[in-house]
């Protein structure tokens, strides 16, 4: 399993750098009009990893802010993982080409498996499976549908298919600063006996050391967002408390 991993989010819509309130669009906050500039920030401060969200591709269906994407991979020093909107083969391709370490499977890893299968056969651990809950279930489409399918089923099923990574996240946590489910993020690492990270309701130092606890468990990271740029978490910090500086 790996080391506990802090990846600092960027999401991107209409080439900003903004945070949404339970992935609600017409909720809306606009924190940097440079999300290459943001990128660059939390690299300084000791980020090992950042994470994008393609905001505009997971409405749309295909990546939209590639180009933005692409800049922050080639200028950052340090890796970068994107999801938002990949559902074949070709867009995978072509992020891992733009310099993208790892991309984020989300809605296809339920919607279509043919895909799901070949792109885990084909790139392993570049690929990483983003499953969305909400009470349970697994949300898709940028979090506007739920299906019938349970996460920690998804997960194992999976898990036997080749995914080695898995990004899991309460609708019901991201971005209300309610802290993470921390029960539901070891059981899928249980459950799956692979890498989980956290996503959704990190709000404090205190969320994160309660997480690392868990890190010989399968739980990898956490990644935080509307925390950092509240002043809530100091990357630095936190970072540091971690035993990672």
């Amino acid at each position: 399993m790996s080391s506990f991993i802090v990846y600092p989010a960027i999401d991107i819509r209409d080439g900003k750098c903004v945070r949404l309130q339970q992935g609600d669009y017409s909720q809306e906050t606009i924190y940097n009009d440079s999300p290459l500039e943001v990128a660059k920030s939390w690299e300084e401060q000791g980020g090992k990893f950042i994470h994008l969200v393609d905001l505009d591709g997971a409405k749309a269906g295909h990546p939209v802010n590639d180009a933005i994407i692409g800049a922050i991979a080639a200028n950052a020093n340090v890796p970068v993982q994107v999801g938002g909107g990949l559902r074949n083969l070709a867009d995978v391709e072509k992020l891992l080409g733009l310099g993208v370490s790892r991309v984020i499977i989300g809605t296809a890893a339920i919607n279509d498996h043919a895909f799901t299968e070949a792109v885990l056969a084909k790139y392993g651990d570049k690929v990483a499976i983003g499953i969305d809950a909400r009470n349970g279930y697994v949300a898709t489409h940028g979090w506007l549908n739920t299906s019938e399918v349970r996460a920690e089923d998804l997960a194992k099923e999976l898990a036997a298919k080749g995914a080695e990574t898995f990004i899991y996240t309460d609708i019901s946590r991201d971005g209300m600063m309610q802290g993470p489910n921390v029960e539901g993020i070891v059981s899928m690492a249980k459950v799956s006996g692979k890498t989980v990270i956290a996503s959704g309701g990190v709000t404090s130092l205190d969320d994160l050391l309660r997480l690392n606890v868990h890190s010989g468990s399968g739980v990898g990271g956490a990644i935080v967002g509307k925390a950092l740029y509240t002043g809530n978490i100091d990357l630095s910090e936190a970072l540091q408390a971690l035993g990672q500086k």
